[in-house]
This record gives C-alpha cells, sequence and structure tokens, in this order.
C-alpha cells in the first residue's frame, strides 16, 4: 500500500491496523468509562508494590510487541515506535521503583477520574493518527 508517507508493507500494514484497533479500544473504553478505571487503579495502589508489578505486567507484553516487531523510525509509524519505549520505561519504572509507581497512582481518585478521558481521548487521536498513515492516498 502507497501512502503520502511512503510504502508500507503488508507486514507493517497488520502491526499499525493492531495497534489502531488496541489504542482506538483502549482509549474509548477510558472516555466511556474513567470511574472504572480510576476504581481499577485504586484497586492496584491497594495492593501496594505488588500492585505497581501488576501494572508494570500489563504494560511489558504490549510494549515488547511493539518494540520486537515495530522497531520503526521514519515517518508516522515511528509515533508507535516511540509509544512502545515509553511503554518499557512505563513497565520498567513499575518494577525497579514501584515506590515511585505508588506515589503515581496516589493521583488516582474517583474524584478526578475525569483524566482518563483525557489520556482516552489522547490515544484515539493517536490511533487515527496511525489510521491516516496507513490509509493516506
Amino acid at each position: 500500500m502507497t501512502t503520502s508517507i511512503g510504502r508500507i508493507g503488508d507486514e507493517c500494514s497488520a502491526r499499525l491496523t493492531l495497534a489502531i484497533i488496541l489504542f482506538g479500544v483502549l482509549g474509548l473504553s477510558h472516555i466511556l468509562q474513567p470511574k472504572a478505571w480510576a476504581e481499577f487503579f485504586i484497586l492496584l495502589r491497594g495492593k501496594g508494590e505488588a500492585g505497581a508489578f501488576v501494572d508494570g505486567f500489563l504494560n511489558l507484553p504490549l510494549a515488547g510487541i511493539i518494540i520486537g516487531f515495530h522497531n520503526t523510525w521514519s515517518g508516522i509509524p515511528a509515533v508507535l515506535t516511540l509509544m512502545g519505549w515509553c511503554l518499557i520505561i512505563k513497565s520498567l519504572s513499575r518494577f525497579c521503583a514501584p515506590k515511585l509507581a505508588l506515589r503515581v497512582m496516589a493521583r488516582v481518585s474517583v474524584e478526578r477520574s475525569w483524566e482518563f478521558q483525557v489520556a482516552g481521548a489522547a490515544l484515539v487521536v493517536f490511533a487515527g493518527l496511525l489510521g491516516y498513515a496507513l490509509y493516506a492516498a
């Protein structure tokens, strides 16, 4: 498939499609269910350092898949690679500095659950950007 950002092969197309689905669904979930996301992170926080580890385990597989199969540093697809490295850093911080992770999680409250909607909107925009890279003529 040829796009305005250059040639995107079938493998890259499949990876971008998967990322669009994953980040789009997660983004919509953050927008539509912010209270549930807040309660989830409050639950993790309540488990102490083990909860920080669970958060790390939830992010690490996606990060590894992105970096392992889509380590691309040119054009719009590079944004996906950057997201993968950000998730690696997040996982690393959860595993190596769980007390710091718990301080970050301490910001989460049901009253501030609207912040998940902001994050969700960013994820939907991110999925849209990847969609543009995939389908632009």
